[in-house]
């Protein structure tokens, strides 16, 4: 019998009914000998410390590190029955077929299983990247030998047992320091998580460092032709900062004063340059959750659900989990099916359609840089847009527009730059003429142009001017203005900086090692670990803003630099890649980790958390002071007389305390142990 062992119900379901396994039975699909179950995600889980002995029940700092000798895992409580299905099929199955998501995680689901039902025959793998029916027939057409993915199984397991490892370990050692400061609190440390909160915490300082400047800006409108247009004052040296801003109010205040006395304006010079756009390439996952948080106001979570669902349940666009943007050049092939497809979708494409170079090759097409995920697209067959929700269109008529740009031309535009002068003082205006619409005629209504279009002026169409050319001065306006801080992250911001995070590692050891595109945690995580960080109460939702908690700077105070360093969680990543390349294998990754967490351990098991804690609220139903707690929800303020009182406060209504409250570690001199 051949049994394929999916992620999810509806992805077997799926395949099912393209083997033509029609039966339905408790917990599976079955048809002439062949049988399709599925996992519910992770059947299994890692045994938690206290499964490796009774004492580890009790926190204690004297039973660190905690370090296992033979890993193990045991069935989820919830899904426990459907676990005793998988078993009971694999134990009678004469080959099996992976046939869980195409990634890392997928892997480990289907192969913990596998190794914990005993299994030891064949093996064949199904790589799906679209769950329509024609992309399943040609994946079950191809399928893998099992080694082929093996890799991927022994990096996922790498990354699941280095993040026990420091979490079981490093989060009870500080925990624990903290109890011994008064700190009441879960000191959770992650070696994703904590990396990431630092990026919110160094940036929250930095606005609160953030010392506003004042200067000052002059804005002459002109005139010629019958045709108006603004040009800006260039500040004398000696006036300005090193951003050329003028910090002299005189100064600007005389120059204003000359300029309404002049009346007009002389051009001195015209510079044109023609400026060519590429399209941008199809979304990966990290692009589509920055571009959905800017454009739609989604949060990473809520996007990836979507292009979870886009794929999963719609059946309209590919794998959403993927890393890369660029596409396949077999998948050239498929082009004119993929088109089709969109005008059966929405017949109200055909026009542009029509218009499309179906034989145009974009950058976007480069075997080269494929990982083992291509672009998210839209996939070979209709799909029914009826059914989707407005924001599951939004994101869906996002992917589209992103692949049908690749048909376009490029855009093209004239960017001027005419330098003038009036009463002797410098002017600059620029203008912005555009040539060629191209791959932007799909995507200017969602997706605004960046560049040159941050400043309006920037934007603005230039009349036909010519050095000696005299333009009148229709309006002076001096502008008292003032620097303002770096803005909060948003959930989008976040994930591009835990992609780019290399561009923050000043370590000349650590920015030597990485490349511009090694970033923390994976496409398939990064939603998760933000979301984690919401839930526990480090990080606080502010309109699209997210800001660290009080909780939060104390963590990034007490833990150990290198734990908290991106460049380190950087440096882990492309360990793990180095596992799954057969590059290092998972004994000698996890033995470094454990010697690692072993001396970090050592280290800081005698230092005293010096935390300046804030006080509690009082209830408001009854007075009592509260305690935090984490709740489905995410972290929040609760009667200490609870049971008796069940007055409860969102932690972002409470009285804050001083944010970046001084939590300092008394040790050895920090240094950064080694790290892989």
């Amino acid at each position: 019998m051949r049994v394929f062992l999916c992620e999810k119900p509806s992805q077997g379901k799926d395949i099912a009914r393209v083997l033509g396994a029609g039966q339905r039975g408790n917990g599976c699909y079955s048809g002439a000998g062949v049988v399709v179950t599925w996992c519910i995600g992770h059947l299994v889980e890692a045994v938690p410390p206290e499964g490796y002995g009774e004492q580890y029940k009790r926190w204690a700092i004297e039973q660190l590190p905690i370090l296992p000798e033979r890993w193990r895992v045991e069935p989820k409580a919830a899904t426990a029955a459907q676990f005793k299905v998988v078993q009971q099929l694999v134990a009678k199955a004469g080959e099996l077929v992976i046939a869980t998501d195409a990634d890392r995680e997928g892997e480990m689901i289907a192969r913990e299983i596998i190794e914990l039902c005993g299994y030891c025959g064949p093996i064949q793998r199904l790589w799906l990247s679209a769950l329509n029916d024609a992309s399943i027939r040609k994946a079950l057409g191809a399928l893998k030998p099992s080694a082929e993915t093996l890799p991927l199984y022994f990096s996922a397991l790498a990354r699941s047992r280095a993040d026990w490892l420091i979490g079981m370990n490093l989060s009870r050692l500080f925990t624990l320091l903290g109890r011994q400061a008064g700190y009441t609190g879960v000191l959770s440390v992650g070696r994703v998580q904590t990396p990431t909160l630092k990026l919110v915490v160094d940036r929250d300082r930095e606005i609160a460092r953030f010392v506003c400047v004042p200067f000052w800006a002059i804005e002459v409108a002109l005139s010629h032709a019958g045709q108006s247009f603004v040009a800006s004052w260039t500040p004398p040296q000696g006036s300005t900062d090193d951003a050329g801003r003028c910090l002299q109010q005189p100064v600007a205040q005389q120059t204003a004063k000359r300029l309404r006395t002049a009346g007009s304006a002389q051009v001195l010079s015209v510079e044109t340059e023609r400026v060519r756009e590429g399209p941008p390439l199809p979304f990966d996952l990290g692009t589509l959750q920055e571009v959905c948080s800017k454009q739609l106001g989604l949060d990473v979570q809520e996007t990836l659900d979507i292009a979870q669902a886009l794929y999963e349940t719609h059946k309209a666009t590919t794998y959403p989990r993927s890393d890369s943007g660029y596409l396949p050049e077999s998948m050239l092939a498929e082009v004119p099916a993929v088109l089709d497809s969109l005008v059966k979708t929405d017949p109200s494409l055909r026009p542009l359609i029509d218009r499309l170079d179906r034989q145009q090759r974009s950058r976007a097409w480069n075997d080269g840089k494929v990982t083992a995920h291509h672009g998210i697209i839209p996939t070979l067959e209709p799909a029914n847009v009826s059914a989707m929700s407005d924001k599951e269109l939004a994101v869906y008529r996002l992917i589209r527009a992103h692949y049908l740009a690749q048909f376009l031309p490029h855009h093209e535009f004239d960017r001027t730059v005419a330098q003038l002068t009036c009463g002797g003082q410098p002017l600059v205006a620029v203008g912005k003429q555009i040539a060629v619409a191209g791959w932007r005629q799909v995507q200017a209504a969602s997706e605004p142009e960046d560049g040159d279009g941050e400043d309006a002026q920037r934007g603005q169409v230039l009349p036909v001017l010519q050095a000696g050319t005299s333009c009148q001065v229709a309006q002076v306006e001096l502008k008292a203005l003032k620097t303002l801080p770096p803005k909060p992250y948003t959930q989008g911001e976040l994930v591009k900086a835990m992609k780019g995070v290399a561009k923050l590692v000043t370590d000349p050891r650590l920015k030597q090692k990485l490349k511009d595109t090694t970033g923390i945690g994976t496409e398939a995580t990064r939603a998760n670990i933000i979301s984690g960080l919401l839930a526990r109460g480090y990080l606080l939702k502010k309109g699209r803003a997210i800001r660290a908690s009080d909780a939060a700077f104390t963590l990034i105070d007490a833990v150990p630099a290198a734990i908290a360093d991106p460049g380190t969680t950087a440096v882990w990543e492309q360990a793990l890649d180095m596992i799954e390349a057969g590059q290092m294998t998972l004994d000698t990754f996890i033995a470094k980790q454990s010697s690692w967490v072993a001396q970090l351990v050592q280290q800081y098991r005698g230092a005293t958390l010096a935390i300046k804690l804030s006080p509690p609220p009082d209830c408001p139903q009854c007075g009592a002071s509260m305690r935090q707690r984490g709740g489905k929800s995410g972290a929040f303020w609760s009667c200490s007389r609870y049971p008796d009182c069940k007055g409860t406060q969102p932690v972002e209504d409470a009285p804050a305390g001083k944010r970046g409250a001084s939590s300092r570690t008394s040790s050895t001199p920090r240094r950064r142990p080694k790290a892989n």
